[in-house]
């Protein structure tokens, strides 16, 4: 069977984040998320947390791709108490911002805590990851990318047997987030609530879940 999870990057960054996050989940197919911890609407994302109880919440690392590895994993377990603290529990994942966990240098310090906590980590647990929902691409918007027709095709041709991840980015683009991926992020927010994702998701028979599902290797 093809299992789904549909993970909303970057909650916790702005309030239009938090808005779009909440959004997608109650009207549309979101079923997971990542949380900043060290963002200005960090905490309101984890009070929002409370009354979402079909939303799993992990933990979104941000580390500069230049840190030393030799601190690294210092730096994620703190985020991961950071983490803890706000919310009064223990993430469901644990991923980053812009991937840098991918990097050789950091990777170990990110295996390190997600092993300790025995918590899934992106790449690393045996879940699918998806990443071509995205509206931007060498440094131009695309947002024929994050259409309803551009998750048609994703459903279609790059789910595999087993839990698979999709990652989006959806929300409201306000004046307390500063990115460049701006406007794609309502077009992706759109989509998630358009009744047709999730009538095309129950006609393939996938099923939606979240990381509370996947069991840490």
């Amino acid at each position: 069977m093809k299992r789904l999870i549909v993970n909303g990057d970057d909650f916790g960054a702005s309030r239009g984040i938090n808005l779009g996050v909440i959004e997608a989940n109650e009207k549309g197919v979101l079923t997971s998320a990542s949380m900043m911890v060290d963002r200005s609407a960090s905490a309101e994302a984890a009070r929002l947390v409370a009354r979402l109880p079909t939303l799993g919440v992990g933990l979104h690392v941000v580390l500069p791709s230049q840190a030393a590895a030799a601190v690294a994993e210092q730096e994620v377990q703190r985020q991961l108490e950071r983490f803890i603290e706000l919310s009064g529990q223990l993430p469901t994942h644990i991923d980053s911002h812009h991937h840098v966990h991918r990097d050789p240098r950091l990777l170990p310090a990110f295996l390190a805590v997600a092993e300790r906590r025995r918590l899934p980590l992106r790449d690393h647990c045996g879940v699918h990851h998806i990443s071509t929902f995205y509206g931007q691409w060498n440094g131009e918007t695309h947002l024929e990318h994050v259409s309803p027709n551009a998750m048609r095709r994703i459903v279609s041709s790059e789910l595999e047997e087993g839990f698979n991840e999709l990652c989006c980015h959806p929300g409201y683009v306000n004046g307390d987030l500063e990115s460049s991926y701006s406007r794609e992020r309502q077009t992706e927010l759109e989509t998630l609530c358009d009744p047709e994702t999730a009538a095309l998701l129950r006609e393939r028979e996938i099923g939606l879940v979240s990381f509370r599902d996947v069991r840490a290797p």
